[in-house]
Order: C-alpha cells, then structure tokens, then sequence
C-alpha cells in the first residue's frame, strides 16, 4: 500500500513538470501577435477570471476586482479600459459523521460548494469606437485531495459604438458610412478549464466562441469585421524560497484563430505575504477590429508593484513600449484594487492567492 502511494505521488509530480515543461516549449515556438480584438490586461494574474470564466469562486472567497487601464498617455485618442467584476462561491451546509469512539458518533456541521458564480462589466476606449459589455459566468470545480479542477462557461453581450465626431472622413458623403448604423449589440460566449493547487495553477479558455459578425447596416460589412475565436493559455508556479519569500513565474499565450499571437512571460515576488513587486515582457502587438494585422506597435517591458491591506488589495503596472511610438508617450498605467471576503484561509489553505 505505500508503495503505491509512493508511485502515485511521483507519477503526479512528473505529469505537473511534463505540463510546465510543454507550456513553456509550445510558447517558445509562437510568433509575435500583431493583431488583438480583446483589452489586453498587464496584471491579469491578479484577476485571471477576466480571461478565463472557470476561475469563478475557485478559491471560494467573495472577491470585488476593479480595474482601469489607460494605454499610451500622450496620445490622442489612445486605448483605455475599465473593468469591475465580482465571482462568489455558492457554499452549502452539510454534516460530516464521525465517530469519537467505538460507541459514540457525531455530527460535525461543515461547509462545501463546487459551485461559483460571478459577473464582468467592462467599457473599452480605441479612437473612435468603444466597447460597453457585460459578462455573467458559471463555474464548477472539483476538489482534489491538495488540488482542484474547474470549468467554466459564460454568456457575454457588448455594444459596439462608433463617435463620429473622433472620425476623419475623406468622403463624407460615402454612401456606406450614411447607411451604416452607429450602434450595434454583439452576443457571445466564453469557455473554459482551470486546473490549480499550492504551488502551481494551469489554465486554457477560448473566448468569442460564436464569432460573430459585426452588423452596422442591412449587408454584411465582410469578414474584416468579424469577432475573432481567441484563445488564452496560461501557467505559472509558486516557488517558496522561505516563510517570507515567494518568487512566482507566470507566462500568458493569446492565440487567434488566425495563428497570430501574443506572449507573456512574467516574474513576481511576493514578500511577507504582504508586498509583492513584478516584472513582465510582453511580444509586440496592437489592437484592431479587424482580422487583419496592424504592424509597428512593438513589444512592452512591464514593471508590476502592489500591497495587501487586510483584505484588501492595491497593485499598479506600468508598460513601456519598446518601440517609436513609446517615445512619443508617457507610457501605459494600470491600477487595480480589489477586496476579498470569507473564510476561506481555513477551508482551503492550498488555494493560490496573491
């Protein structure tokens, strides 16, 4: 019997190398993105369930995120983003029966759930367009002995708006554009799995499963305008160097149903379970409504920095981009403020948390 249970403990930790070993080989072969319909997120590890709907309730607290991000300061018109989502784990009493001795039993009253819920509200700045939406996403999770399995599904929904008055029009009266409705409502959903224990956590989602088209007018405005199906891989692991030490490394893959890709390969330490300061390189990219790509926007150095309050949570990051374009701003900022609530310290302490 305990042979047995020696061979299932090492084969469980050479199936969790041989993923980090693959994630890390799979990353290492994609190239850079150069294309990117979705808000991207610098401290997304602060708040993975904005890209991945199974992270809702997984460590069974009731959290509040709220996040605004302004990219580019300088420009005009440049991309911002703001978020605010809550995620709860749905507990239920139950009673454990124990026995104290051969004659006498009890009933022990505990608390379990496999059941998350949560919601994502979120407007989205580009120029001229802008982005309002809404998220509301189901999770269920299966526990382990020290780990835990999750899948998640959400139904998604934003309205697409395009300002006239930020357009440059170099015919204004193109019949297209007069016929072209300013507003549009783009329903979708989002899918994913969570894998995560004390020292490590995995995740895959896809999100825009319907990919659906953008209508502005009676006729189809083509494929260009199409919500392309991405896709969000990440990993990272927890190495805890001493009791007030933990150094975590974190990698981001964004893929498109076009193969065009996106990287990011991050670092945090986390001191006295109190501070924690970070540093992220991110594979050049851009936004667009389109399929197509837009070139020239480069890679981005990262710097990451927070602090825990109590339960609550305040971190910054800070993008620069490696590029001209960097040159002509005072960089990207991104704040994020977030408060945890319940007991679940005693009910899962493997659970990763920041």
């Amino acid at each position: 019997m305990a042979l047995s249970v020696h061979w299932d403990i090492n084969n469980i930790m050479k199936t969790k190398v041989f993923i980090l070993a693959f994630i890390m080989v799979f990353l290492a072969m994609v190239p850079a993105v150069k294309s990117q319909q979705l808000p991207v997120y610098s401290q997304y590890m602060m708040n993975s369930y904005l890209l991945n709907p199974a992270v809702a309730g997984h460590e069974g607290y009731t959290s509040l995120n709220l996040v605004a991000r302004e990219q580019w300061i300088g420009l005009k018109d440049a991309p911002s983003t703001y978020a605010f989502s809550v995620q709860t784990r749905l507990l239920k009493n139950s009673f454990i029966s124990r026995s104290a001795s051969i004659r006498r039993r009890r009933r022990i009253a505990s608390r379990s759930g496999r059941v998350g819920i949560a919601g994502y509200v979120f407007t989205d700045f580009n120029g001229a367009f802008n982005r309002t939406g809404l998220q509301a996403s189901y999770a269920y999770h299966i526990p382990f002995d020290r780990s835990q399995l999750s899948f998640g599904l959400s139904v998604t929904g934003f309205q697409f708006r395009m300002n006239e008055d930020k357009m440059v029009l170099h015919d204004i009266d193109d019949e297209l554009l007069l016929g072209t409705r300013k507003t549009a409502f783009i329903p979708d959903a989002n899918v994913g799995i969570y894998y995560t224990d004390k020292y490590m956590y995995v995740g895959l989602s896809a999100m825009q499963l319907f990919q659906s088209v953008l209508k502005l007018s009676d006729g189809d405005l083509g494929p260009g305008f199409k919500m392309v199906r991405h896709y969000f891989l990440m990993g990272g692991y927890r190495f805890e160097v001493n009791r007030d030490l933990v150094i975590e490394p974190s990698v981001l893959l964004k893929l498109t149903e076009k193969f065009v890709s996106q990287l990011d390969v991050n670092v945090k330490a986390l001191f006295n379970k109190q501070y924690w300061v970070g540093l992220s390189y991110r594979t050049g990219g851009s936004y667009s409504l389109s399929e197509e790509s837009i070139s020239g926007v480069g890679s981005s150095v990262i710097l990451l920095g927070g602090v825990k309050i109590e339960n609550y949570f305040v971190g910054y990051a800070f993008d620069y981009t490696l590029s001209a374009i960097g040159k002509r701003t005072w960089g990207s900022h991104e704040i994020i403020v977030a408060a945890k609530f319940g007991d679940t310290a005693r009910r899962y302490r493997w659970l990763n948390r920041y």
